[in-house]
Formats: structure tokens, sequence, C-alpha cells
């Protein structure tokens, strides 16, 4: 189990690492060694949490959150293998952290009719300098 608040922990039989050669720079050793790694999290796994919560990470995965119901995190910034493992490690605790907290309700507010009255006033005074600009007419 591998503990992400006092109530949540994520089971580790959700977690499937897969590992891949990285991209970029690293002349010969990029070409030889996987250090990249792949870190999948099954969502309607073995791991309790709330449903609420599994909302909330449906919804931040965004487009790492695959049509099987498995979030996707790759991390190849380091050159070994087990500092990009505990990356991506990291970043998927961070998420589900993030999930777990619960968004403030919007309240809304009601605009007061003194402002109402004063944007109206404005807009009709900006219309009276407008309409006054027109050509100047002879009066024969």
């Amino acid at each position: 189990m591998i503990p992400v608040t006092a109530s949540i922990a994520l089971d580790e039989r959700d977690l499937e690492e897969r590992f891949i050669r990285a991209s970029g720079p690293g002349g010969q050793n990029v070409n030889k060694v996987s250090t990249a790694v792949e870190l999948r999290f099954r969502l309607n796994g073995y791991t309790d949490m709330p449903d609420d919560v599994r909302a909330r990470l449906k919804r931040l995965a965004g487009r790492r959150l695959t049509l099987e119901g498995e979030i996707v995190i790759r991390a190849e910034e380091h050159r070994t293998q087990d500092r990009n493992r505990s990356e991506a490690l990291a970043r998927l605790v961070a998420l589900v952290e993030q999930a777990t907290h619960r968004p403030k309700p919007r309240v809304k507010t009601k605009v007061p009719k003194a402002a109402k009255q004063k944007r109206l006033d404005s807009k009709s005074r900006r219309s009276d300098v407008k309409s006054k600009r027109g050509r100047v007419r002879d009066h024969d």
C-alpha cells in the first residue's frame, strides 16, 4: 500500500510499470537502455477511495485517462530508471492527493441596483455623445 492521505492508500495491485526507451538527447545510452517509465494506475481496481474523489480524479486526469479506465503517467526526465520510477509515482500520488480536496462551492452574488443604474446611465451618456457627432446641416 502506498499512502496518499490518512484515509487513502493506493493498492500496489492497481499499478503496472513498463520501461521504455526515452526520447531526446542522450547519445548511445538513449538507444540501448530503457530508462523511461510508463506507470499505469487502474482507477476501478483494488484501491479503496470515496466515489467523489474517484470522480474528481477522472476529471483531473484529463487525457491521461484511457478508455479502459487507467491513468497513464510517463516519466523520462532523469537518466536512471529508478529516479524515473519514483518521479512517476510521486506524480500519481500528487494527482490523487489533489483529487481529495473538495472544491469550495461557488456562491452566486447579485449585482446591486445602483451598479446597474450607473452602467445604464454611462451607456446613455455615451450614446448622446455619439449621436451628436453627425454632420452639421445648414438651415436655410
